[in-house]
């Protein structure tokens, strides 16, 4: 089992900043894949920003240039710094993780977090 502990979310006005943070513990050899969904009231489920063991990052159109994901492969841990925040990017923040364990791959969500962001 692998424990994902969400944080950094709550409300801001717009133009304002947020830093999430997800932090996983248990049974991890190491993780592949780290990255943040978001899903608005009414709305599907939608990837954010995601980022690979090696660094690689891929960010959706409407956050490129004001979001930055970042990782901490030492403490399995990964961040989402969100500037320049706009009414628009209110919803439910959900941590996700793809990790190796005993040799099979894992995928794993947070509990999600509030961000709101009011105009």
């Amino acid at each position: 089992q692998v424990q994902l502990v969400e944080s950094g979310g709550g409300l801001v006005q717009a133009g304002g900043s947020l830093r999430l943070s997800c932090a996983a513990s248990g049974n991890i050899f190491r993780f592949t894949n780290m990255g943040w969904y978001r899903q608005a009231p009414g709305n599907q489920r939608e990837l954010v920003a995601s980022i690979t063991r090696g660094g690689r990052t891929n960010y959706a159109d409407s956050v490129k240039g004001r979001f930055t994901i970042s990782g901490d492969n030492a403490k399995n841990t990964v961040y989402l710094q969100m500037n320049s925040l706009k009414p628009e990017d209110t919803a439910v923040y959900y941590c996700n993780v793809d990790v190796i364990w005993l040799g099979n791959q894992y995928n794993y969500w947070g509990q999600g977090t509030q961000v709101t962001v009011s105009s």
